[in-house]
């Protein structure tokens, strides 16, 4: 009988590490995004889940945000991590 070690199989996520941290404390801040994915929600809709740094220091950063997660999806994965800030406009959070 096999071993499971023996399939090769690897997670297809790994889980991200650091204190979560809210939206509102890194607006307007310089951040590193290393990662993301997007998961349904236990609220409703989509929840957006990112891996980011501040300075040497990582969090994970939740957010149900719509415009974030289709500015996010369309980053290739070759150009992660990624310098960025998230601000707010007109009542909605963007990276820039």
């Amino acid at each position: 009988m096999k071993k499971f070690s023996e399939f090769g199989v690897k997670p297809d996520h790994k889980g991200f590490i650091g204190d979560k941290i809210k939206i509102s404390k890194v607006l307007n801040r310089e951040i590193i995004v290393h990662a993301f994915k997007i998961e349904d929600s236990k609220f409703d809709g989509k929840r957006l889940d990112m891996q980011i740094q501040i300075g040497e220091t990582m969090h994970v950063l939740w957010t149900g945000s719509i415009v974030l997660m289709s500015m996010i999806q369309r980053i290739p994965k070759v150009d992660f991590p990624f310098l960025t800030t998230i601000v707010r406009e007109n009542e909605c959070y963007e990276f820039q």
